[in-house]
């Protein structure tokens, strides 16, 4: 089920809403008994048969978690339990998202063995990452232990974060799964920001990724537009992605609880560094604090360290995206600019440059993230240079800048804090008080209009 889904908008959400402050108002027992059995339904309805992967990884990290508390005294044996939970979820990680691209490359390479028909499970690199990270804070004590399973389900099934995360650490909301408080105000700022995630997906990223399908599917392409399918594709992840996280951080708010924030305007970073700063905040601080961290960091004596402490995170990130040479290609591009911006630091001597190089990069990334294989994220990137390509410029550009020039001007527009620059006075007046809500409103309807109509409705994450 996708939040910009009528079933979503119109059955589910209002339903869970009227039980949740209604027949489940004066317990919170009931309220999250509620909350995770709704969480189970909204996951089993696209994948059925592997809620159980689900419900099996949530017993078998309550248990760890269990073990670890009751074995406190033990540091050397907390220690082999932490291992055998990272062996174990990373096993249930690598069996159903790596196992046939294994499998499939070492046919390649004349081995005689069958690629198997596992189906992947949505989600599934989200929800084990969370489950990864409960049993590793509660060995750091940075978070108590639940002995209550549903606790632990709720915090990793949770519906908002589910599909797309942010994923949600859990120190994050430890006490809230107890102890958060549920406000008037909560709730009206959580209607609001589910409302601008889901004008970003629908309005921006659902156009964008109609342009960028057409570049990307076709069997020969122009200079420009190819420049202009990739432009697309950049803002459709982006809208696609920072949309989703809006719609999770307000449905949390609408339920008491408070994410954290996953993205922060990506597209105006000055270094390749700042941009993995500010883009899927959650994930990177994720390999900061259980993989490049515990590495050492770059607190190390030498630099070969720091580049093998980098080259670990960045070679993980691009495997964490998908089971293909081109998320690991991907991954490790990054690793060689950001080692190159640490080990030099020539990024901070490009200033106002920096934003240029930057974009450069990320968009050739994005071409990479993509294309199916290697061979056609080559193919395109000649294509943008002029290489093999139909001409300069052909009429599929005219065609899709005409028909969607407001959308990529909004697109651009949003890229930036727009609502930072509006003087304090304007943003409290009055009069924004009403024009505001009325205004979201207005474009909330638009919006749904589009999704009844049948419009493209893509989740680019939706299989991560």
């Amino acid at each position: 089920m996708l939040f910009s889904s009528i079933t979503f908008i119109f059955a589910f959400l209002p339903i869970v809403l009227i039980l949740y402050y209604g027949v489940c108002r004066k317990s919170r027992t009931a309220q999250n008994v509620l909350l995770t059995l709704a969480s189970l339904f909204f996951y089993a309805w696209g994948e059925p048969k592997f809620v159980l992967v689900m419900i099996g990884s949530i017993m078998l990290n309550w248990l760890f978690a269990l073990c670890i508390d009751k074995k406190r005294s033990n540091d050397t044996l907390c220690r082999v339990i932490v291992a055998l939970s990272v062996i174990a979820n990373l096993g249930i990680l690598f069996i159903f998202k790596y196992l046939n691209f294994t499998l499939d490359n070492l046919s390649k390479l004349g081995l005689p063995v069958t690629v198997t028909s596992i189906a992947l499970p949505i989600c599934i690199s989200f929800f084990t990452f969370q489950a990864m990270s409960y049993v590793i804070d509660v060995y750091r004590k940075d978070g108590a232990v639940q002995k209550n399973p549903m606790n632990i389900a709720l915090y990793i099934s949770f519906f908002p974060q589910l599909i797309a995360g942010p994923i949600v650490r859990y120190q994050t909301v430890a006490e809230q799964i107890q102890g958060r408080k549920e406000t008037f105000e909560d709730f009206s700022k959580g209607i609001c920001r589910f409302i601008i995630g889901f004008c970003k997906k629908v309005l921006l990223s659902n156009i964008m990724a109609l342009v960028a399908d057409a570049a990307f599917n076709a069997d020969e392409r122009s200079v420009s537009f190819a420049w202009v399918g990739a432009i697309a594709y950049t803002f459709q992840i982006f809208y696609d992605f920072s949309g989703y996280s809006d719609m999770a951080i307000g449905l949390g708010r609408m339920f008491g609880f408070h994410f954290l924030e996953n993205f922060d305007y990506p597209y105006m970073s000055r270094s390749v560094s700042e941009f993995w700063r500010r883009w899927h905040i959650s994930l990177g601080t994720w390999f900061r604090d259980y993989v490049y961290f515990p590495l050492g960091g770059s607190r190390v004596k030498t630099k070969s360290r720091l580049v093998l402490n980098l080259f670990a995170v960045w070679f993980l990130t691009g495997v964490w995206h998908g089971a293909n040479w081109t998320f690991i290609i991907w991954g490790l591009m990054y690793f060689v600019l950001i080692a190159l911006e640490k080990l030099t630091h020539f990024a901070e001597k490009l200033k106002g440059f920096g934003v240029v190089y930057t974009l450069f990069f990320v968009v050739m990334g994005w071409v990479l993230f993509r294309a199916e294989s290697l061979s056609l994220a080559v193919e395109y990137m000649k294509n943008m240079f002029g290489v093999g390509s139909s001409g300069l410029v052909c009429d599929k550009v005219v065609f899709y800048l005409s028909e969607n020039k407001f959308e990529f001007i909004f697109a651009l527009l949003f890229c930036i804090p727009v609502f930072k620059y509006v003087p304090e006075k304007i943003k409290n007046s009055k009069a924004a008080n009403v024009i505001y809500p009325l205004a979201l409103m207005t474009v909330f309807i638009f919006a749904v209009s589009c999704i009844v109509k049948g419009s493209y409705n893509p989740f680019i994450y939706f299989n991560f």
